[in-house]
């Protein structure tokens, strides 16, 4: 499986604190949980739910991961150190009410070193199973007291990066009468199209599910589709969004990128390192992706002290402040912003984790 999902624009920095292999023979559990630092609190990050080729191939994606949430989180403010867990499977065929308790008793397992949440192949209702087992559960339904979709927060954030975005390189934070093209119109692509078009931004969309792209069309008339990413990438636009799975940004895309800006809703979209200085040395403003997708995490962990949505989106609204602060502070140091955002997030996990060492 080609490494799609890693984090390559971080640098070496310290080692997990923790990788824990799960499996429970009789539901058929295979599953890793990587806690990369408790420096700012416990651990938080979704459970993401793959057929992973090998066992490899999920470690690598879970200590990628796991890492990127540690940034993220320093990044929104939160109180939560890096966390993830993958479990091995495909979750069309492989999920089971019994798999998913088994898992939840791995989680409560750590005692709080890390809660977990949704991720690419489960939803709100599979951490309400999850959470018949553990107490360290969050982005649970509405009926059970949680928060609910965390796309709606997710592709809040993305637009607010993206309003940064327009006002560090046109000087106004609009996107209207931009041009946007938004690669994936899922759960957070869809929210972030209605975002723009209410903005008075031209669209145009592509996914590789027909159905998706037609229920996009249906529900915003104007906005226009292509036939694959490829061809997003080449299109005459002002701002790329990818929004489906990571690594579309590389040595084949970025050459012939036609956007001025990138902001998206993608987890690590950058293929490998220097990708990020590709694309400065293009003039292409990066908006570092774990940056503006950090609403969905905000949320969830609003979750945990008792959700109020009016307070999560206040906090998710401070994504813009932040994105502008990294093209700042990118300006200011003669790099490229997805390195001035990682030196951002290991100042507050530096500043903030040696308080720990204060006796109490």
């Amino acid at each position: 499986m080609p490494n799609v999902f890693g984090s390559p624009h971080k640098g070496s920095g310290p080692g997990h604190e923790q990788v824990v292999f799960c499996q429970d023979e009789a539901s058929g559990l295979r599953a890793i949980i990587a806690i990369y630092s408790t420096a700012l609190g416990p651990a938080l990050g979704g459970t993401r739910f793959y057929p992973y080729a090998s066992e490899a191939d999920a470690l690598e994606d879970v200590l990628n991961l796991s890492r990127g949430m540690a940034y993220k989180n320093a990044l929104a403010g939160l109180d939560h150190g890096g966390g993830k867990a993958v479990i091995i499977g495909d979750p069309a065929t492989g999920k089971s009410e019994a798999a998913l308790r088994a898992y939840g008793r791995f989680v409560q397992s750590l005692n709080g070193r890390y809660y977990t949440a949704c991720d690419v192949g489960t939803f709100s209702e599979d951490m309400d199973v999850v959470a018949r087992e553990s107490r360290f559960v969050t982005g649970r339904t509405l009926a059970h007291g949680g928060a609910g979709d965390s796309s709606i927060l997710t592709a809040y954030g993305v637009f607010q990066g993206m309003r940064a975005a327009a006002e560090t390189l046109w000087g106004s934070p609009t996107l209207r009468g931009r041009r946007v093209g938004v690669e994936g119109v899922g759960k957070v692509g869809r929210r972030l199209v209605e975002h723009l078009r209410e903005d008075g931004a031209e669209v145009v969309v592509c996914d590789v599910s027909e159905s998706a792209v037609e229920r996009v069309l249906a529900a915003n008339p104007g906005v226009e589709a292509v036939a694959d990413g490829a061809a997003l990438v080449r299109a005459d636009l002002d701002v790329y969004a990818p929004c489906a799975l990571g690594g579309s940004l590389n040595d084949e895309t970025v050459p012939v990128l036609g956007a001025s800006i990138v902001c998206g809703a993608a987890n690590n979209q950058l293929a490998h390192a220097g990708v990020e200085k590709q694309l400065a040395d293009r003039g292409v403003l990066y908006a570092p992706d774990y940056v503006v997708n950090s609403g969905g995490v905000i949320q969830v962990a609003d979750e945990i002290e008792g959700f109020d949505f009016e307070r999560a989106k206040a906090r998710a609204s401070g994504i813009f402040a932040t994105t502008a602060k990294i093209f700042a502070l990118a300006a200011d140091e003669g790099v490229p912003p997805a390195v001035a955002a990682d030196r951002l997030a290991e100042r507050r996990m530096s500043d903030i984790g040696r308080l720990r060492g204060i006796h109490l």
